[in-house]
């Protein structure tokens, strides 16, 4: 009889996805040993009744790897450990079923559990661990915010569009005399939003961890336009703020998603802008979820399957209670307590940001 691994993905969508799939499911059919079953939607596929589960063989992974999103669904509601349960008068409550969950594994032979995730996926992945679940974690999030891995897969393919999206903007504000103001994802670091501002040339970048003065981006504008022609670009991390503010956000109304939502710098440095006399013509670009769709570049394919591959291996082995991780050159596993340890935020003094201040794009301050 073979062992089982049960494969995952949660979370927010991400480029790079079914390509960490067909890599476990490849190097389990390596051996006779494993077989590889999804669930649907995250753990909810476990958790649901009926159970929403799917056999992972070559031949449904086949060709994949391209292909973006997951073809196991994710979500970021709910979980094992807040499972939301609607009460008789309409209100919401949310019990713990990790522990029927993991009785619920056992008695189905899964030996094994990789969990394809970012932050908030690993730390549910540490609270399994130690409640006795076999688990690996796989690293996943565009906004490369985990600090044990040099990168995030998925990443690379966000700054990509970004980066195409900066290279479209030049054109029309230089044609417009226009000053366009490009918002891109990252939530709390601004790894996307300086990479793609750096590849793309844009004259301005705000990002959260280098709160803004509206007087020195106005004073790179003024700069920039004389006898009303001119173009600048500037591209903003939706977790930006002002010298003396906080990042925009508000609280979800999606039951089970605690997470908040960040979003609309772009259209409030816009006002600001024009309250503080800026007279150039001005123009808002959300990019939004378009940084987590579509087919993933190369480089994310490769760290992907690098990443299913690496992970099967540990459950191979039984090495748990680990996430696999990149650190240049290597692949290597981090146990999850150090993975969730630290958010990787951009350092004011790294050679990112010091290359940018020394092609001469200001950072707001």
């Amino acid at each position: 009889m073979k062992k089982k691994v049960l494969v995952l993905t949660g979370g927010g969508d991400c480029p790079g996805l079914n390509a960490v799939i067909r890599g476990i499911v490849k190097r389990a059919d390596q051996t006779e040993d494993w077989e590889v079953i999804g669930s649907i939607q995250s753990f909810d596929g476990v958790l649901n009744e009926p159970t929403e589960l799917i056999e992972l063989n070559e031949k449904l992974v086949a060709g994949i790897h391209y292909q973006g999103g997951t073809i196991l669904g994710t979500t970021t509601k709910g979980g094992p450990l807040a499972w939301p349960v609607k009460e008789n008068d309409g209100t919401w409550s949310f019990i713990d079923r990790s522990e029927e969950m993991i009785r619920k594994l056992k008695h189905m032979g899964v030996e094994a559990v990789i969990s394809i995730g970012g932050d908030g996926s690993q730390r549910i992945s540490q609270t399994l661990f130690e409640k006795g679940l076999n688990i690996i974690g796989v690293p996943k999030t565009i906004d490369n915010d985990l600090s044990s891995t040099d990168y995030t897969f998925g990443y690379q393919t966000a700054v990509q569009i970004a980066t195409e999206a900066v290279d479209r903007l030049v054109t029309t504000a230089a044609s417009h005399n226009r000053v366009i103001i490009l918002e891109v994802m990252g939530r709390d670091a601004g790894w996307i939003a300086l990479s793609s501002a750096i590849a793309g040339g844009a004259e301005i970048c705000l990002i959260p961890e280098i709160p803004y003065d509206l007087n020195s981006i106005l004073s790179v504008i003024n700069k920039r336009f004389k006898d009303g022609k001119g173009h600048v670009i500037i591209v903003v991390a939706e977790g930006a703020k002002p010298l003396d503010g906080d990042a925009l956000s508000q609280e979800s109304d999606e039951v089970g998603n605690e997470n908040l939502k960040l979003g609309g710098v772009a259209s409030k440095l816009l006002k600001d802008l024009k309250a503080a006399g800026c007279n150039a013509d001005m123009r808002e670009t959300v990019l939004g979820h378009l940084q987590r769709g579509g087919v993933p570049i190369a480089f994310d394919r490769i760290l992907a399957t690098q990443f299913g591959v690496n992970a099967m291996e540990l459950a191979l082995e039984g090495t748990f209670g680990k996430m696999v991780a990149y650190q240049h050159p290597s692949i290597v596993a981090v146990p999850f307590l150090e993975a969730i340890s630290k958010y990787n935020f951009v350092k004011p003094d790294s050679s990112l940001v010091h290359t940018a201040r020394g092609i001469g794009m200001c950072l707001g301050d």
